[in-house]
């Protein structure tokens, strides 16, 4: 009897990839045990290779089977996509935009682009999160985003990254603290401060960049406080635990006693690119493109 391979295997080949178990994934697929090892034994068959190392004590993946997975993954978050716009056009809507951001990008850039969105494309549902630079790449390669605005050297391959918006650094202050814009001269006077930085975590390039701002006029910062937050960095500076050094479109829209000092006079720039999948087959996606960015 031949067989083929159908989504059935793929289902069962993800429970127990998840599972690592296979009693706990027959129960989570409500079929026997046996039943679901004749499965994944065809499913091997099949595709001519062998995707669990399974003993008495453990189930593991191979490096097929850990390379399957991925692709699973991707294609189950494809075909649920699917199923949601089919849904989307039934009802009269047309299509839906996912897109990923990291704070400061919802100081100018983002709200400047749902206007936009909304003159030209109002049918078009755009969903909007927060996240690190990190989450933004590894939710795009699963297809779970459409756009990332980010701050990144480099991204993946296959990738698209476009630089949206060059901004300068500014320092935060309590709002009595001795410093002004008029005493002010450089980031040297703020040597024996604590700083309170983003999360090194959240955008690597970003911390980097904060140390050479440092070491350039010859100290390393005294970092006390991380956060991924602009507005828990602001909190804390305001309570007087320590200064900031911010990309300075983060500065507006808070009403906190601090104080900012635009670092004008400095090599370094941060800034927010715009990345997409060169692979996506979101036709919203790309009308948004089109009309955000050009060709």
């Amino acid at each position: 009897m031949s067989y083929q391979l159908e989504l059935r295997h793929l289902t069962y080949f993800m429970a127990v990839a998840e599972e690592l178990n296979y009693r706990k994934a027959a129960e989570k697929l409500f079929i026997s045990q046996p039943g679901l090892s004749r499965q994944i034994t065809q499913m091997e068959a099949l595709l001519e290779v062998k995707l669990f190392e399974r003993t008495k004590r453990k189930v593991e993946l191979t490096a097929a089977g850990e390379f399957l997975k991925h692709e699973v993954s991707f294609l189950t978050n494809h075909l649920d996509r699917t199923k949601l716009e089919l849904q989307r056009i039934h009802a009269g809507a047309q299509g839906e935009i996912k897109i990923g951001f990291i704070g400061s990008a919802m100081q100018q850039v983002i709200p400047e682009l749902m206007v936009k969105m909304n003159a030209y494309f109002p049918e078009t549902k755009v969903s909007l999160e927060e996240m690190s630079n990190g989450s933004q790449v590894e939710k795009m390669e699963k297809g779970e985003l459409d756009f990332g605005f980010v701050r990144l050297a480099r991204v993946p391959a296959g990738f698209h990254m476009q630089a949206v918006l060059e901004d300068t650094f500014s320092i935060v202050l309590p709002k009595d603290h001795v410093l002004n814009e008029q005493n002010f001269k450089g980031v040297e006077q703020l040597a024996k401060e604590h700083f309170i930085l983003f999360s090194s975590d959240y955008s690597p390039l970003y911390y980097d960049m904060i140390m050479s701002i440092c070491e350039d006029k010859g100290f390393n910062p005294n970092v006390s406080h991380k956060s991924v937050h602009a507005p828990t960095i602001f909190k804390l500076v305001e309570r007087g635990l320590g200064v900031a050094i911010i990309p300075s479109a983060l500065q507006y829209g808070f009403d906190l006693d601090v104080k900012f000092i635009e670092l004008k006079n400095i090599p370094q720039r941060t800034t927010l690119s715009v990345i997409w999948k060169k692979a996506n087959r979101n036709p919203a996606m790309w009308k948004a493109k089109e009309l955000w960015f050009g060709e």
